[in-house]
């Protein structure tokens, strides 16, 4: 049974994750969460107004699907980029990655430079999330990374409820460059910023190099996925999906026998830690995309609310996710087990909950089943990512630590895709009408609960047996 150790004693506290030059850092790690979370938010309330300045609007949806094909190819690349350069130089190079991507879409003359943008932003988004977590991993003792991973997550939801506003406000008193213009500057800001904070974090070892084979089939895989999300052709969409999937699981095949993995060692095995721990990630991931995407629309045509409330709205799993996270921050022992599990089965509850209310209500229990949707995540997300980077060797912690915000990536690629190929089945595609809301409002919940349980099979697989156990070897 998968299980994971911890075997790292002394004070567990936040004045002692703060203690010894640790802080820098650790504020590092926050601006960087904010510039993944914040960037890959804000801009579905600029979009309006890009349309309107650039045209387009036929290949808007690319906006997204772009920013996370190179969003999940950079976060699964971060751990071998990251030997290679050296942690300092690698992160300092992301922010520059995200600076060009940012001032491109700024200066944007047409509607293709502005998607290139998005990529090259999606680009260094990938590998600065990807390096905050190496540094998580390499910077901070076992025993704060649930902490770490709580305030990781109050970013998270910070930048959920202000990404929005943000933009709204920007294109209200501005105009819709500023946004990318101001994301330029942040990134700036943090690209200097390694270079000053990092620099006790040790030189590139030049690795074994860059599994390019890996990353060619993943990059093919995911496209497949993000291309299915803006085909409006069912067949032909679920077809993409299914082949999107296959080939991410190609990649997992190959990779033990690659000359320079991918993956830490055994991570396709569901009986070690990183393997059930991964499928748990990706699973759970992919189960929660449709209610972010889908409840805003559907909150607007049933119940009347404008696009900011609505927005607020869908805004308490965030904020069920934040609290929850940080009131189980400093659980140890069985209890990381405990809450691991518990949010695993608000995950299904959660989608047990929203088709049966989101539609036709009451209303304040259809937000409590966004809620209990939050705060699956907030329960279990720390304690599972803790659980992988204690499995892992000292020769994958870079790898591992890297790949969980590829798989998560690339679960909220595949989820979000699911659930819209759900809702267009169910008539969304033909229009936003009170009988394709409805009809959306169940089938984007019930679709995805087969892959809720199976992440909550993973989950406890995870944390069953005794509560410590020997790295997966």
């Amino acid at each position: 049974m998968a299980t994971a150790q911890h075997t790292d004693k002394g004070p567990t506290g936040w004045g002692d994750l703060l203690a010894g030059g640790r802080w820098p850092q650790f504020a590092l790690i926050c601006l960087g969460v904010w510039l993944n979370a914040a960037d890959a938010l804000v801009t579905a309330t600029i979009m309006p107004s890009v349309g309107a300045d650039l045209g387009g609007y036929a290949y808007f949806s690319w906006a997204t699907a772009g920013f996370l094909v190179g969003a999940i190819l950079a976060g699964a690349s971060a751990g071998r980029v990251s030997e290679l350069f050296g942690l300092r130089s690698a992160t300092a190079l992301a922010g520059g990655v995200m600076l060009v991507g940012c001032v491109m879409s700024a200066a944007a003359p047409n509607v293709e430079l502005f998607l290139a943008g998005r990529l090259v932003q999606g680009l260094g988004s990938g590998w600065i999330s990807g390096f905050a977590m190496v540094a998580i991993a390499l910077l901070f003792p076992e025993r704060h990374l649930a902490r770490v991973f709580a305030s990781v997550t109050f970013i998270w939801g910070v930048a959920t409820l202000l990404g929005p506003l943000l933009g709204g406000v920007v294109v209200e008193h501005g105009h819709w460059r500023d946004v990318f213009w101001l994301f330029a500057t942040q990134s700036a800001i943090f690209s200097l910023a390694a270079l000053v904070l990092l620099k006790k974090s040790g030189r590139g070892s030049g690795g074994p190099g860059i599994p390019w084979a890996q990353l060619g089939v993943l990059g093919l895989g995911v496209a497949a996925i993000a291309a299915a999300d803006v085909i409006h052709v069912p067949v032909l969409s679920i077809g993409l999906v299914l082949a999107g999937l296959a080939i991410l699981a190609l990649v997992v095949a190959i990779d033990p026998r690659a000359r320079v993995r991918l993956l830490p060692h055994r991570a396709g095995d569901l009986r070690t830690v990183c393997g059930s721990g991964y499928f748990a990630m990706f699973a759970m991931t992919a189960a929660s995309m449709g209610y972010a995407i889908y409840g805003p629309p559907i909150l607007q045509q049933l119940w009347g609310f404008s696009p900011l409330w609505a927005g607020y709205a869908i805004g308490a799993e965030s904020l069920a996710w934040t609290l929850s996270a940080l009131a189980v921050a400093g659980a140890t022992g069985v209890w990381d087990a405990r809450w691991t599990r518990l949010g695993a089965v608000l995950l299904v509850a959660s989608l047990v909950v929203l088709p049966l209310t989101l539609a036709d209500g009451p209303l304040a229990l259809a937000i409590f089943g966004g809620a209990l949707m939050g705060a699956a995540f907030g329960f279990s997300w720390a304690f599972m990512s803790r659980r992988v980077l204690a499995a892992l060797s000292e020769e994958d912690k870079a790898i591992g630590s890297s790949a969980i915000m590829a798989v998560r990536q690339a679960g909220a690629a595949a989820g979000a895709t699911i659930s819209g190929v759900a809702a267009n089945l169910a008539g969304f595609s033909g229009g936003l009408t009170d009988a394709s809301a409805r009809a959306a409002a169940v089938w984007v919940f019930v679709a995805v609960i087969p892959l809720a349980m199976a992440g909550a099979w993973a989950t406890f697989r995870l944390t069953g047996g005794a509560e410590t156990a020997q790295k997966d070897v």
